[in-house]
């Protein structure tokens, strides 16, 4: 039987993907399939966090182009990004998977505020820990938050999952005939424009040599793949 590659993951999910075929709010059936596969990638014995986004509820980058304060903006993305969180935690815990919020904004009624050292012993304890509220501050992307946590926490690795295959040298779902990459560094993807996470992001991970793997979250069963060392998706690394 394979081994898992990993023994403490960071799993960065959009908030796109939260909301199924629809374009906005939250696909129940969709937030169950991410739960139970989580619980699969926790049954060998992975501690896992993961930061979540909140693009399927409000994305301040793009309220701010149509003239809002960013700021602002960026505050209530952050919001959004909260009631992801408790919707997948609502969801891991009903299949049994011990779980804890912490959010970078404090709101003690419904999750913990983000303390690192208690995020450890969650993790070493086996919960399931979810970060929300990006970072706390505006004009940092919620990519950025994973960059962040997963040194923080001392990931091995942070797991990108996306509506496609991997990185491609061109968007996939446009371009048909686009080249996947199996792996890059973190100076191609700099080099290249190529929209993985923003440059924060990769910066950060470069300066610590924290691996990216970018895999399709829609393919069932891919997040245990890649943890069992399975050739899945693009690996970016130094």
């Amino acid at each position: 039987m394979k081994r898992p590659q990993y023994k403490r993951i960071l799993l960065k999910i959009s908030g796109e993907i939260l909301s199924g075929k629809g374009d906005y709010g939250i696909d129940s059936e969709v937030i169950q399939t991410i739960a139970q596969e989580i619980r699969e990638v926790k049954d060998l014995g992975v501690e896992v966090a993961i930061v979540i986004g909140g693009g399927n509820i409000f994305r301040g980058v793009a309220a701010s182009s149509k003239g809002m304060d960013r700021a602002s903006a960026d505050y209530m993305g952050m919001l959004a990004t909260v009631l992801n969180a408790l919707a997948l935690q609502d969801s891991l815990e009903k299949i049994g998977v011990q779980t804890r919020v912490q959010t970078a904004i404090e709101m003690r009624e419904i999750a913990e505020p983000y303390i690192r050292r208690r995020a450890i012993r969650h993790l070493e304890k086996n919960r399931a820990v979810i970060f929300a509220a990006g970072t706390g501050n505006p004009f940092f992307t919620t990519d950025t938050t994973a960059s962040l946590r997963a040194m923080e926490i001392g990931a091995e690795v942070i797991l990108k999952a996306t509506k496609v295959e991997g990185v491609y040298e061109a968007d996939p779902l446009i371009h048909k005939r686009a080249k996947k990459y199996d792996e890059l560094t973190y100076l191609d993807v700099l080099k290249k424009h190529l929209r993985i996470m923003d440059s924060t992001a990769i910066s950060l991970c470069m300066d610590h040599h924290i691996p990216i793997i970018v895999f399709n979250l829609k393919k069932k069963g891919n997040i245990k793949r890649v943890i069992l060392g399975e050739n899945v998706g693009t690996k970016v690394r130094g």
